[in-house]
């Protein structure tokens, strides 16, 4: 009877959360190992959950990128209202940020992409003017310098030009009417992001309450000082990111539109449509500038080499200037990045993701770098050791 005793089991906590979180583990190992040996209807399957979660996805997107203006317009209030009338405040705040930046985006459809297109018909019509301007420019060399053979280069000209114009009317002609499904679709699409919208003034109105459940999720699943860790690193990377993004995205716009104001005042061509793709590629780091000036550079040349030439200064003194005195003074060291880092995330990023690769993988890979050195700054203390950072040896 004894024996019976001593053999009755005996709950265990203990023993018990270990049991649970192997099973959880074994849960999870069967459901990745699942997916990849089944990878084609793994991508269905994921395919179909981005489209169910995709309205929240943009939605979260959109708030997070009118958060700052919401911050912005709020701080204004509370001074204009002596901390008074908050509620008033927060709903007025959100209702002008929004009227702030779907007016921009209302200007961007209905005027600038108008502007493009003609600015790309108008390149059409300058396609064959450029093509007998080389040839005679060709012809005249061998006129000038009679001892020299240019006869290899007229006809490969002869050849290879024709082919070439052709393409080029082809695919212009068939970008306006691509450029014009394009803006029909983004209008369309406007009308579906409406759920997109909703959510985002969901969460900018509730981000209170949003902060409140993540911090009682991080108490609830982790230990007090675990969950004071994760809150703070998580505050951390947010910074980093929301910095490098709101900052370069602001940089760019200035940039984008010095730049169409000098072209204005220099009388270059194409003003609209260079300056455009200029602010856009601002937006990659060390590349952008460089990868923005060659289709301008491409453009005036059509036009003159003499337009060529002044684009060219205007855009290198810019250029300058961006580096020099605007990125830092907007940007600061927002990513606490190396060079030799922001080449490798930009390249990384590209291959990845392309473009957009190229413009996020900076502050993905700062993040990374951010949350290593923490990593290893605490293993570092746990070890006793320090090491000298070579950058204050230097100084």
């Amino acid at each position: 009877m004894n024996s019976m005793k001593n053999n009755k089991f005996e709950s265990n906590k203990k023993y018990f959360t270990i049991c649970v979180y192997a099973t959880g583990l074994l849960l999870v190992g069967c459901i990745i190992i699942k997916a990849i040996m089944d990878w084609d209807s793994t991508l269905i399957s994921l395919g179909h959950l981005r489209q169910v979660l995709s309205p929240f996805l943009i939605g979260a997107l959109i708030a997070y990128i009118i958060n700052p203006f919401v911050n912005q317009v709020l701080r204004l209030l509370e001074r204009l209202f002596h901390g008074r009338f908050r509620l008033l405040s927060k709903i007025l705040a959100i209702l002008l940020s929004y009227i702030a930046v779907l007016g921009f985006v209302s200007v961007a459809l209905f005027y600038i992409i108008p502007q493009l297109i003609d600015t790309i018909a108008e390149l059409v019509n300058l396609i064959p003017d450029a093509y007998n301007q080389v040839e005679g420019f060709l012809l005249s060399l061998e006129t000038r310098y009679p001892d020299m053979d240019f006869a290899y280069f007229n006809q490969l000209f002869q050849e290879m030009g024709p082919d070439l114009v052709r393409t080029a009317r082809e695919f212009a002609t068939n970008a306006l009417p691509k450029l014009y499904e394009a803006s029909m679709s983004v209008i369309s699409w406007l009308i579906n992001l409406l759920i997109s919208l909703i959510v985002s003034i969901y969460m900018l109105t509730e981000k209170a309450r949003l902060r409140y459940s993540l911090r009682r999720l991080s108490f609830a699943f982790l230990r007090k000082d675990a969950a004071v860790s994760f809150l703070s690193t998580a505050r951390e990377c947010e910074r980093i990111f929301s910095k490098y993004i709101i900052g370069k995205s602001i940089d760019s716009l200035i940039i984008g539109c010095l730049c169409f104001v000098l072209m204005n005042i220099l009388r270059l061509p194409f003003t609209l449509l260079i300056s455009v793709i200029v602010g856009i590629t601002n937006m990659i780091p060390y590349f952008g500038p460089y990868v923005g000036a060659i289709p301008g550079a491409l453009l005036t040349l059509l036009v003159s080499p003499a337009s060529c030439l002044i684009y060219l200064i205007m855009i290198l003194a810019l250029q300058q200037f961006d580096g020099l005195i605007l990125g830092p003074k907007i940007l600061g060291d927002s990513t606490g990045l190396r060079p030799l880092w922001i080449i490798f995330a930009i390249m990384l990023g590209g291959k990845l993701a392309g473009v957009l690769g190229m413009f996020l993988g900076v502050p993905i890979v700062a993040i990374f770098n951010f949350l290593l050195n923490k990593w290893l700054d605490r293993r570092l203390l746990e070890k006793q050791v320090t090491l000298e950072d070579p950058d204050l040896s230097d100084k």
